[in-house]
């Protein structure tokens, strides 16, 4: 018996030496194998463990020879996402999602960006998107809300005000040096094509970003009167080499080696020092965006952003897809699929985010995974797409 606690012990210290990435996002987390499948952690979530997807034959190979992988392998797609309890639903769907539609889901790394004191601390996310996907490359990382507190303003909806929705401005800094470009997803998003085919949109010239634009959009509503009147800030669109048009910041391909030597992370703060002064916005993280970059985007196909599936930002009302096809549908506005189904008062479109969520729900005493529903059939074959 000493034998074998000794021999134990000795295995156990092996594997933490030699496999160090892999302990510390586990170590010292409790957490309870419950009899659905599901790892229940402290937090109180509970999700069902994904199907487990592998790569294709025709995926690129690892330059890691099967170990750990690495943010540096140069073959890796990189996805950043902010992960905190109140959009962990959203976000969980969304890396499923993901995986479900890509062609080489083993060559995706996802950078999970989490709020330094969020009810459901790092360590604990980290615990529940490893027992969720169990295979699934990511790091997750720690967003200091001191580092943006101060420069928010309040906003037409309070969630908006949320230091996290600001995180997206300093991947630059947050992100190691050799990930060179990123896809950033908001957490109200599914994908329903492969993510590869976003991955490899090319930015043109010395384009840093690359959304879907929305030229026939009302640009000026998105800024108050006291901005158009005073020419020195409505002059940042008067330039005849820029037609600003509306992007929504939810879905972006970003070239970080641009963004870090631009510091375009100044460039945004400095927006958002004016509006401490002088309110010229009403809403939260996205005016800066536009102030910044709008007409120097890299246009990307509307696919890719079937935006406002939650209504607007006061009263969250039902949508209708725009025309078109569609890869990756968006809950943005004050509507979110799992709460109105939850409320059993969803609208058409929500069903279609229904089939990835994985969240288990508790109904006196019983938990019941969430299923495919039979709506989707039509939206996954690639006719549609």
């Amino acid at each position: 018996m000493v034998h074998f606690r000794f021999l134990a012990g000795v295995l156990l210290y092996t594997f933490i030496v030699l496999f160090p990435q892999l302990c510390r996002g586990i170590r010292s987390i409790p957490t309870r194998e419950t009899d659905t499948g599901a790892v229940e952690v402290p937090s109180g979530f509970r999700f069902a463990e994904a199907p487990d997807y592998r790569n294709g034959r025709d995926c690129p190979a690892s330059t890691t020879d099967g170990r750990s992988v690495s943010t540096c392998d140069p073959s890796l797609v990189h996805i950043a996402m902010t992960l905190d309890s109140e959009y962990l639903r959203g976000s969980i769907a969304a890396v499923h999602s993901v995986l479900k539609h890509a062609s080489c889901p083993e060559s995706i790394f996802f950078h999970f960006v989490a709020a330094e004191f969020d009810p459901a601390s790092p360590r604990v996310l980290t615990q529940l998107v490893r027992s969720t996907f169990p295979s699934l490359n990511f790091k997750v990382y720690i967003f200091r809300e001191d580092t943006v507190i101060n420069l928010i303003s309040s906003s037409i909806r309070q969630a908006l005000e949320n230091p996290l929705n600001y995180a997206r401005n300093y991947l630059g800094d947050i992100l190691d040096l050799c990930v060179d470009r990123v896809i950033y997803l908001d957490s109200d998003i599914v994908v329903v094509d492969d993510i590869h085919k976003l991955w490899n949109t090319a930015l043109s010239g010395s384009r840093v970003i690359g959304a879907p634009e929305y030229c026939h959009a009302n640009f000026t509503q998105y800024f108050t009167p006291v901005f158009w009147s005073d020419p020195a800030m409505s002059g940042t669109f008067s330039s005849a080499r820029r037609k600003p048009c509306y992007f929504n910041t939810g879905v972006m391909v970003m070239d970080l080696v641009r963004w870090r030597e631009g510091n375009y992370k100044r460039r945004i703060e400095k927006w958002m020092e004016v509006q401490k002064k002088t309110r010229i916005y009403e809403l939260g993280s996205l005016p800066p965006f536009l102030l910044v970059f709008a007409g120097h985007v890299e246009p990307i196909d509307h696919r890719w952003n079937q935006h406002g599936l939650g209504g607007d930002n006061v009263r969250g009302s039902c949508r209708s897809l725009h025309p078109g096809p569609v890869s990756l549908l968006h809950w943005s506005g004050k509507g979110k699929p799992w709460v109105r189904l939850d409320a059993k008062k969803p609208c058409k479109l929500d069903h279609l985010w229904e089939p990835y969520d994985l969240y288990i729900s508790s109904i006196k005493g019983h938990y019941y995974a969430h299923t495919e529903h039979p709506s989707m059939a039509f939206f996954t074959g690639s006719s549609y797409l």
